[in-house]
């Protein structure tokens, strides 16, 4: 997963609204939690001059993981994607990331990168600051970072997680040289404010990461591919029940039912919890985090499905990228849907 580089969005009633006020309660939250932000010059230098080893941490890893970039260069050929930049990546923990929201209605309002390792009490504290400000938020532990080059992709995943998240996160440097990830990074530097583009280029990394992942994995470790199994009847069905909740939580918002709503997205987290899905908090701020991945049950984006039935326009994967990966917006996604096949 790719830092969510999206840039602030505007506040609804009850909360500030102008650019100044936004960027002055920013600096504001920066202030307060300074010690926990990451420098990320500092960072990424580190990161590039230090070699592409796996971590010697304890997680799991994929077996031959030093064969791994050239396995996944090997299909993105046979995929006929031009590979740049080289894919490059380590195993260590990625930052943390901060993910503010307003709480009158779910939206990414600000992100702030954190670094790696702090403790949840630490986590719990900052969250605290800047829930003081009458906001929503969240610190979450990032799978993957592909702002970084080499990328980073966290060891404490099964194999064909991590797999898919080095796929993911080169997938979005190879974007950045697209008109699509462009208007992202653009985005990224608060120079524009797309909500449309970001969805749509985490979607298709998302898309990417997928079907390559699944070739990787299926041609050198394990043959058996990565096919998901749907809940047995009567079991409990993640994905719909997130998504029922974050509907409703959005009708609740909609209708000015704010302690309404965090008291039933609280009851929420506790049932999935009940269940074997670990939620440390379940917010405003969880909902406009996972709601940029247009796959994710938490989100209500219609690009998923658009890409879903544009992707069936293309006997190849490489010729859907292209097709995205050139678009400027979500205009431009809904006319090639609705539009004659290429």
């Amino acid at each position: 997963m790719l830092l969510a580089c999206a840039g602030c969005q505007v506040f609804g009633p009850g909360q500030p609204g102008g650019a100044a006020d936004r960027q002055g309660l920013s600096a504001q939250i920066r202030n307060e939690i300074g010690p926990y932000t990451l420098d990320i010059a500092a960072w990424e230098l580190n990161n590039l001059l230090s070699a592409d080893v796996q971590d010697t941490g304890s997680g799991p890893r994929v077996t031959g993981f030093s064969d791994l970039p050239s396995n996944i260069t090997t299909v993105l050929i046979a995929e006929n994607i031009t590979v740049f930049p080289q894919v490059r990546v380590k195993l260590v923990e990625p930052p943390l990331l901060l993910v503010i929201s307003p709480r009158d209605h779910i939206a990414y309002y600000d992100r702030i990168l954190l670094t790696p390792g702090l403790s949840v009490d630490v986590m719990v504290q900052i969250e605290e600051k800047v829930d003081a400000l009458d906001l929503s938020s969240l610190v979450v532990q990032l799978g993957g970072f592909g702002a970084a080059y080499p990328a980073v992709v966290s060891p404490d995943m099964a194999d064909k997680h991590i797999i898919n998240a080095v796929v993911e996160e080169w997938a979005h440097q190879y974007l950045a040289f697209r008109p699509l990830g462009f208007l992202y990074l653009i985005d990224s530097l608060g120079l524009r404010q797309e909500p449309d583009v970001i969805v749509m280029n985490e979607t298709l990394a998302g898309m990417m990461a997928q079907e390559i992942g699944d070739k990787v994995y299926e041609r050198y470790y394990a043959g058996t591919g990565s096919k998901e199994i749907g809940p047995a009847a009567g079991a409990f069905d993640f994905n719909r029940e997130m998504r029922e909740t974050r509907l409703k939580a959005d009708g609740l918002l909609a209708a000015g039912k704010i302690e309404e709503a965090e008291r039933y997205m609280q009851d929420r987290r506790i049932d999935f919890n009940r269940q074997g899905y670990k939620i440390r908090k379940l917010n405003q701020a969880y909902f406009a985090f996972h709601g940029i991945y247009g796959q994710d049950p938490g989100a209500v984006s219609p690009v998923y499905r658009d890409m879903l039935k544009l992707r069936k326009n293309y006997t190849d994967l490489a010729g859907f990228v292209d097709k995205i990966s050139g678009m400027a917006s979500y205009a431009d996604l809904e006319k090639a849907v609705s539009g004659p096949a290429d």
